[in-house]
């Protein structure tokens, strides 16, 4: 949401070294002359009045990229958003890292995440697609594992998408650019550093959103308390949930 309040001030997407407003971006959010809003990519145009763009806030048409119930805060400030954003990202980064470490430390990862190879085999990966499809979710044992589709979400988050939005942030800072000028040869410039910055943040979101929809339909009260108490009743196949330690 922070992120949101940052891209408002200059709500274009470039890629290479440089952007500015003469330049022509790959994306853009904006509105008409009229304030009829729009999202435009490359030269695929949609309209988005009352979405982005151009929205009503207290009766007032405010032409902004993204409103104010998705941004933080909701009242337009660049100095409060960064501030929002760098504690973000304090918090994320100190909580990945100890994840990471722990997670190597009891071979968490190995264990539970990593695919192994027989999963990776396309026809086990397009029956989980199917079953996911048809809703039919895992029962009895199998419940207590992941299965494919879940250890590929999983390592993409976080071996690709988290690395991707920590090292692309550090790239947009000119500090960091001084002490590390190979961020910009990596990601090709600080303009597409700011574009896949922006498009791993809302691949996270996407995430975030399929990750809690399937705790909904797995049951969330089973779900969410056992990532609090570690307690956790098998979806029995056949007659009630069976409960495990």
């Amino acid at each position: 949401m922070s992120g949101l309040t940052i891209f408002n001030a200059h709500p274009h997407l470039y890629w290479g070294q440089y952007g500015a407003n003469p330049d022509t971006p790959w994306l853009r959010i904006g509105a008409t002359n009229d304030k009829q809003g729009f999202l435009r990519i490359g030269d695929f145009e949609i309209a988005t009045t009352g979405v982005l763009g151009s929205w009503q806030k207290d009766g007032r048409t405010q032409t902004r990229a993204f409103p104010h119930w998705a941004t933080l805060p909701s009242n337009y400030s660049l100095a409060a958003g960064r501030k929002w954003h760098f504690l973000g990202a304090w918090v994320l980064g100190i909580a990945g890292a100890l994840y990471l470490v722990w997670s190597l430390l009891n071979r968490h990862l190995w264990h539970d995440v990593v695919p192994r190879r027989a999963e990776l085999e396309p026809r086990h990966i397009w029956q989980d697609v199917k079953n996911h499809a048809r809703l039919r979710l895992p029962k009895g044992e199998a419940a207590a594992r992941y299965n494919v589709l879940q250890k590929l979400a999983y390592l993409s988050v976080l071996v690709v998408l988290l690395p991707l939005i920590v090292l692309t942030g550090l790239t947009m800072s000119p500090t960091m650019d001084a002490a590390w000028p190979w961020l910009l040869d990596l990601f090709g410039g600080r303009q597409s550093a700011r574009s896949i910055h922006f498009l791993a943040a809302f691949a996270l979101v996407l995430f975030i959103l399929v990750h809690l929809a399937m705790v909904v339909l797995a049951g969330p009260v089973n779900e969410i308390r056992s990532m609090i108490t570690g307690r956790f009743r098998l979806p029995s196949e056949n007659g009630p949930p069976e409960k495990t330690p």
